[in-house]
């Protein structure tokens, strides 16, 4: 029976276990292989990451940097100075009262490129043309009371339409209502009308003008230059013109200082105030 077998029975058994290892060797690494594959799909995409963080990273870089580059630009640039206005540089003084001086100055300079030499001394102003200046002590009624003693015995007679005896200037339609206010203790029986644009049309103040004597007026260069030019209110009765020199506004802006109200006022001197001043017929007083 031991011939029949031939090889020995225990070598085929080792050749088969030796087989079998084989096989179990080749299939781990059969599984590592295919393992490996998406490790390197993780490493590239791991790359591309990091470089597109590098290159936002660079941008991110540049932009700041760009915007570090102007502003330093804008830091050594030098800025440009404000032009300081009428209100910046009043408010750091103290109010001056205004003097004759300052109107003579306003329309030599008004005047200064649109009349020629001739003519410009002909529009000068003397001193004996003005009333006493207001020194900010005074209420418009104690001022009036000062250049105007006589009030009363010129207050009666004044008997003709459509002009004035006194005429008031300021800047607006509200200085206009305060302003008539304050003239209750100087008036007396006098009759004061308004004379601004506000509200109220020209025809209905030529009509005012026209039905009764009136004694004052008070109101804004443009609607009084505007009633000259129209012959609703003359000026053949006018002895005492009173600029609201030295009221501001909130901005601490004088009538004059308002480039409007400015061009208005200078037409309003134009319509024959000025004139009447040279003729002495006219005396101007700034309050």
């Amino acid at each position: 029976m031991g011939d029949d077998l031939g090889d020995e029975w225990w070598q085929h058994e080792d050749a088969c276990e030796s087989e079998e290892e084989i096989e179990q060797e080749k299939q781990p690494t059969e599984k590592t292989n295919t393992k490996t594959k998406p490790e390197k799909r993780k490493r590239i995409t791991e790359k591309t990451v990091n470089a597109k963080k590098k290159k936002n990273n660079e941008q991110t870089e540049c932009v700041t940097s760009q915007k570090k580059e102007t502003e330093n630009e804008k830091s050594t640039k030098p800025k440009k100075k404000r032009k300081k206005t009428i209100t910046d540089v009043l408010a750091t003084s103290e109010p001056k009262p205004g003097c004759p001086a300052d109107l003579q100055n306003l329309v030599t300079q008004y005047f200064s490129d649109k009349r020629s030499v001739i003519e410009q001394e002909e529009l000068k102003l003397q001193d004996s043309c003005f009333l006493s200046s207001n020194d900010l002590t005074h209420s418009l009624s104690s001022y009036l009371k000062q250049v105007c003693p006589k009030w009363a015995k010129i207050q009666k007679q004044h008997t003709e339409n459509s002009s004035v005896v006194l005429l008031i200037v300021c800047s607006s339609a509200l200085r206009t209502i305060e302003l008539i206010k304050q003239l209750t203790t100087f008036k007396g029986e006098a009759k004061a009308v308004k004379l601004f644009a506000k509200h109220i049309k020209i025809e209905e103040q030529v009509k005012l003008l026209q039905k009764g004597v009136t004694h004052i007026g008070v109101g804004t260069p443009g609607r009084i230059s505007a009633l000259i030019e129209r012959e609703g209110l003359n000026l053949k009765a006018l002895r005492y013109l009173v600029l609201d020199w030295n009221w501001r506004d909130q901005k601490l802006r004088r009538m004059v200082d308002i480039p409007e109200i400015k061009l208005d006022f200078m037409k309003m001197l134009e319509s024959g105030i000025l004139n009447g001043c040279k003729e002495d017929k006219v005396k101007i007083g700034l309050f």
